[in-house]
């Protein structure tokens, strides 16, 4: 008796919450939304997915339907948005993936970067006196204050910073040096 009944009936009474004119209504037209969602996203397994969300989605949908149009009309248009609801969140995922490769790109970049200039700075500090090692490797190193690693060394907090001005002078020379 309900395969005679019509589409705009059967949707009537599902939407009151007929089970068996829903299941009706989705065995009558389940080829129709998956064909219609494999033509809008060119992939058979998004338009399996597509036509089962569809179809659990339906009931609730089925409430808002105020019969209008043909239930056939309406459907397809329930297919169509839903397609490009997918089409949407797959496009802002893309963009979020891409954003984020960006920014593992840089962060990439700014690893060698600071991995060259460690290797530079430890490259460049063998050419120091030893003096200058012991407080750069204390100062900057260790990340003592100068009083600190004065009092390692044996020496004045000002001398400390003498030659950690004096550390800067060469180090500055010897990035011109390498640059030209």
């Amino acid at each position: 008796m309900l395969m005679e009944t019509s589409d705009e009936l059967l949707a009537a009474a599902a939407a009151r919450g007929d089970r068996a004119a829903f299941a009706t209504l989705v065995g009558r037209h389940y080829d129709r939304v998956h064909g219609l969602a494999w033509r809008l996203t060119g992939s058979k397994a998004e338009a399996e997915d597509l036509a089962q969300d569809i179809c659990a989605a339906l009931p609730s949908k089925l409430r808002n339907w105020r019969g209008e149009a043909r239930f056939t009309t309406w459907l397809y248009r329930v297919v169509v948005n839903a397609a490009h609801d997918l089409r949407r969140r797959q496009a802002t995922r893309a963009r979020a993936a891409q954003g984020w490769g960006d920014w593992e790109i840089a962060r990439q970049d700014e690893i060698a970067s600071q991995a060259e200039a460690a290797d530079w700075l430890a490259q460049a500090m063998t050419r120091l006196s030893p003096e200058l090692r012991d407080t750069v490797a204390l100062v900057l190193g260790e990340e003592m204050t100068q009083a600190e690693a004065g009092a390692v060394l044996g020496v004045s907090e000002g001398t400390i910073a003498w030659r950690m001005s004096e550390v800067k002078k060469r180090l500055r020379a010897m990035a011109r040096e390498e640059a030209e």
